[in-house]
């Protein structure tokens, strides 16, 4: 017999980690009420793709130490990048995004304090009369069961630039069953923030977290394979030094440098 215990967990944390979204698209709703916040609904969140650049908008900025301070777990710097996110042009549902993307990295109990600390942000923001533009949700529905890990595996595959496969998830096939199906499947299908916005995060994420490097490492390429050019990642890794840390621009930095030595990809 199946067990199917993972599968369930799984499932029990998503749920958790809904109950939060549900209660933050409420937030978002209701701002929602005003004629200037109406306008935005549809729709202010960044887009599917974004045009080949030598720099990052300011909005892809913000993301960088959102996604790492919230990785770190430093919830007193977190709350100020978060209103500077705001203020840079994020819009509710970027910063949720961004959020939400976290649990796949470093793990739910992150994920749920940071969504936490932007909810409770915008309701001061709002009592304030501060009117913040909620963003997208994503234009189709999400697929279910196997057709999600399919697109799963299909997105997991254009990322990377190959199928994934390997002795390690020979060894450990649920691995590869949960990045199909809820990283790759159930995240990178929601088209309300675009897939350069979705590897800056994940970059950030990954350059927070001591231990991490081969997988940093790994999302620089995919970074480059969606079309980020290595200036912006360049400017991504100054972006962590000044906004962050040191040590997590170094993460950045020694990543991109192998990546970029190791790469086929003509430096844009």
């Amino acid at each position: 017999m199946r067990n199917t215990t993972p599968a369930k967990t799984m499932q029990q944390l998503v749920c958790a980690a809904g109950l939060v979204l549900m209660a933050g698209e409420s937030s978002a709703q209701n701002m929602a009420a005003s004629p200037a916040a109406a306008s935005t609904q549809a729709c202010t969140a960044l887009g599917k793709t974004q045009p080949t650049s030598q720099v990052l908008s300011a909005q892809q900025q913000a993301i960088l130490p959102i996604a790492a301070l919230a990785a770190a777990g430093d919830m007193a710097r977190l709350t100020p990048s978060l209103q500077a996110g705001l203020e840079a042009g994020l819009s509710v549902s970027d910063i949720r995004e961004v959020l939400v993307q976290l649990y796949a990295y470093a793990g739910f109990p992150r994920s749920l304090n940071a969504l936490n600390a932007l909810m409770q942000l915008l309701q001061q923001r709002e009592k304030s009369g501060i009117v913040d533009a909620p963003g997208c949700l994503p234009s189709k529905p999400i697929a279910q069961g196997d057709a999600l890990r399919a697109a799963g595996r299909a997105n997991q595959t254009q990322l990377v630039g190959a199928p994934v496969q390997g002795p390690l998830f020979d060894f450990a096939p649920a691995v590869g069953e949960y990045l199909q199906s809820h990283l790759f499947g159930a995240i990178f299908e929601r088209d309300n923030l675009d897939w350069h916005s979705r590897e800056l995060a994940t970059v950030a994420m990954l350059s927070a977290l001591p231990g991490a490097e081969s997988q940093l490492q790994s999302h620089m390429r995919m970074s480059l394979n969606v079309g980020l050019s290595a200036a912006q990642l360049q400017q991504a890794v100054q972006v962590l030094d000044a906004r962050v840390d040191k040590t997590s621009s170094e993460r950045a930095s020694t990543a991109l440098a192998k990546t970029l030595a190791a790469s086929t990809i003509p430096a844009r």
